[in-house]
């Protein structure tokens, strides 16, 4: 990530890109599952669904449990925004209205591969961050742009293990495929 001077009112955004050697079902079976995504990130400890027994989408809401070596742990409440099965997949932290952050994954069907893209945009409302930037308004630039730097690297590793799970998923899918054979290494 280059540079941006951006300041936290201008709603910073990242985004990272990661071909998948998968269908998008295969990407979207790991790319839902809220509740493993805490097993791929540094940051990110534990998520569960507000109700466990609703069926995710618009309106949905799930409580993420984070720590940051600098900021400390935190939870939020997130509130999906888009849920487009084999597409797309975004939530709004904390309000609706006004969130903290919001991010998508998006999902691209390109053959026998899938390009996903996950992104994120800073505000408009106060997150964890905000106090930060009060507390050394002088320094808003450099704390914006390190933690988007921080962002865009967490995404960049949690891309490359959702395309190692989609990709195994699609290797188990093909083995099960009508008239697929399985040998007897491949049942191990």
């Amino acid at each position: 990530m280059e540079w941006t001077g951006a300041r936290y009112a201008d709603g910073p955004t990242a985004q990272v890109r990661i071909r998948v050697a998968a269908p998008p079902v295969a990407v979207w079976q790991v790319v839902s599952d809220v509740e493993s995504m805490a097993e791929m990130s540094s940051e990110l400890q534990s998520v569960r669904w507000t109700d466990p027994t609703a069926e995710p989408g618009v309106g949905a809401t799930f409580i993420g449990s984070s720590r940051h070596p600098a900021m400390g742990e935190w939870s939020t409440t997130s509130h999906v925004v888009e849920w487009t099965p084999l597409k797309s997949f975004a939530w709004a932290v904390e309000d609706v209205d006004s969130p903290s952050a919001t991010w998508r994954f998006t999902l691209h069907d390109d053959g026998d591969e899938t390009l996903l893209t996950q992104w994120v945009r800073m505000g408009p409302g106060r997150s964890g961050l905000s106090a930060a930037i009060d507390a050394m308004p002088d320094k808003e630039q450099k704390i914006v742009f390190v933690r988007m730097r921080e962002f865009e690297a967490n995404m960049t590793a949690t891309l490359d293990q959702i395309k190692d799970r989609a990709e195994l998923l699609a290797r188990g899918a093909d083995r099960h495929a009508p008239g697929a054979t399985t040998t007897p290494e491949a049942r191990s």
